[in-house]
């Protein structure tokens, strides 16, 4: 949980820290772009590469290597004395976010008994909505208190006394597990697979904020013919009888199927929704960050609650406990799109604070049992490769939710500057229709999933 934390967390703390990073070291828009998209990029590219890792040579280990890689570049982004460099250890801190992240769910499905499952997810979901939350809030504090005139410099080194504890008590107390039938990498599905994330995620991140060249065009349709060399290279290695990085067959498996496009639908609003969100309290209501942080904090609260209420929950009620929470997230989000354009420039934080809370009950009980459904029929020697993959399909969710809703947010904004409530008010509100319109497709995919009960909770 340490380290789904940490790596959760990391993307969201930069945010808050972002203005006084670039003032502090000098950094161009683009090189501020790089400090922000760089960890998601790397991190997105090697996740399925990391879970596959692990089922091979063991999760403890391969989980451990993750959090030491971490740990280490964060000392480094904390350290470091000028804008390259931070690029460059945000880079390998995402790598060890991409080795250590895959691990946790596989665990959780290969060691705990299936009792015990559905309270292990329930906590893992309550654990992913407060990195959430607290990466804006702590992130907004450790700047404004700016300790011994370090400045941002403390929302990388937090992490160092974080993972050295976790490494300490994992090498000591985590059971090694790889999957039974683990054969060697797949390098040339290695490979094709990341030069198809690269040309995928590269124009999503970094499209909007510059225009959407040419080149990001040309990018994402070379993703989509990497993507048919990718699964002409895993069909010749599975004729070959050697061990592929991604199966086809696995996707083949209804659940497993249907998870994927859910979770890439559910985290392209989820995610998106957060970034219109602090530029309406930021840049609209004109909030600072650590008060922006605060806002938040009904919606952790609640998402917390909800998600150790769905381990006791859904033993007993299956997939209704989805339903539920995607019909309370989807009613709520829409009464944020009422609120936004019938309150204007006059939108109360307390109206939205209401709003927020009610769509974190929502979302803790549907994203917590979420991955425990979706991951209960993969079997043994699948299970970090399916962690990796669903992984993968929340950043790439994330990334996309955020190009698209770039676009509607932008463009209904126009030429209006920092201030202008009225503006980013109808602009906000206009944009979650768009993040609303993506949990209503959710909670439609919900009822595709199996309906069962057990004492998984699937």
């Amino acid at each position: 949980m340490a380290g789904t934390f940490m790596a959760i967390m990391d993307v969201f703390i930069v945010l808050i820290a972002a203005p006084a990073i670039q003032d502090d070291l000098h950094a161009s828009d683009a090189q501020l772009q790089f400090v922000l998209a760089g960890y998601q990029l790397i991190y997105a590219v090697t996740l399925v590469t990391g879970g596959r890792l692990g089922d091979l040579y063991g999760r403890k280990k391969v989980f451990l290597i993750g959090m030491g890689l971490f740990t280490l570049a964060s000392l480094g982004c904390g350290l470091a004395p000028d804008a390259s460099s931070l690029i460059a250890a945000r880079l390998v801190q995402g790598a060890g976010a991409a080795l250590m992240f895959p691990q946790v769910y596989a665990i959780v499905r290969v060691l705990l008994a299936e009792e015990h499952r559905a309270r292990a997810f329930g906590i893992l979901g309550a654990v992913v909505s407060l990195s959430t939350v607290t990466g804006q809030v702590v992130g907004g504090l450790l700047v404004e208190a700016d300790l011994f005139g370090t400045s941002w410099r403390p929302v990388f080194w937090i992490n160092v006394p974080i993972g050295l504890v976790t490494l300490m008590l994992a090498a000591v107390l985590l059971p090694e597990s790889r999957a039974p039938r683990a054969r060697r990498l797949d390098i040339p599905g290695t490979a094709a697979l990341m030069v198809t994330l690269f040309l995928l995620i590269v124009p999503l991140v970094e499209g909007r904020e510059l225009g959407w060249p040419a080149w990001t065009w040309a990018s994402l349709a070379g993703s989509a013919l990497a993507l048919w060399g990718f699964i002409a290279v895993e069909r010749r290695v599975a004729r070959a009888d050697r061990s592929p990085l991604l199966d086809t067959a696995l996707l083949r498996q209804r659940t497993l199927s249907i998870g994927v496009g859910l979770v890439l639908i559910y985290y392209a609003g989820l995610n998106s929704f957060f970034l219109i969100m602090s530029l309406l309290l930021q840049n609209g209501l004109g909030l600072p960050a650590y008060q922006a942080g605060l806002v938040y904090m009904p919606l952790a609260v609640a998402m917390f609650v909800a998600s150790l209420a769905s381990s006791r929950l859904t033993p007993r009620f299956g997939r209704r406990v989805l339903e539920v929470g995607g019909a309370i997230a989807t009613v709520s989000s829409g009464a944020t799109v009422a609120a936004a354009l019938l309150g204007g420039p006059r939108l109360s934080v307390g109206v939205l604070v209401v709003c927020l809370f009610l769509q974190g009950t929502g979302h803790g009980l549907l994203q917590s049992p979420l991955i425990g459904v979706i991951l209960t029929p993969v079997d043994e020697d699948n299970a970090g490769l399916a962690s990796g993959v669903l992984s993968t399909a929340q950043q790439v969710g994330g990334a996309l939710g955020v190009a698209v809703i770039g676009v509607i947010f932008y463009g209904s904004l126009g030429s209006a500057q920092p201030g202008a409530a009225a503006a980013y008010t109808h602009s906000f509100g206009i944009t979650v229709v768009f993040t609303t319109v993506l949990l209503a497709m959710t909670t439609a995919l919900v009822f595709l999933l199996p309906y069962r009960r057990s004492r998984a909770g699937t």
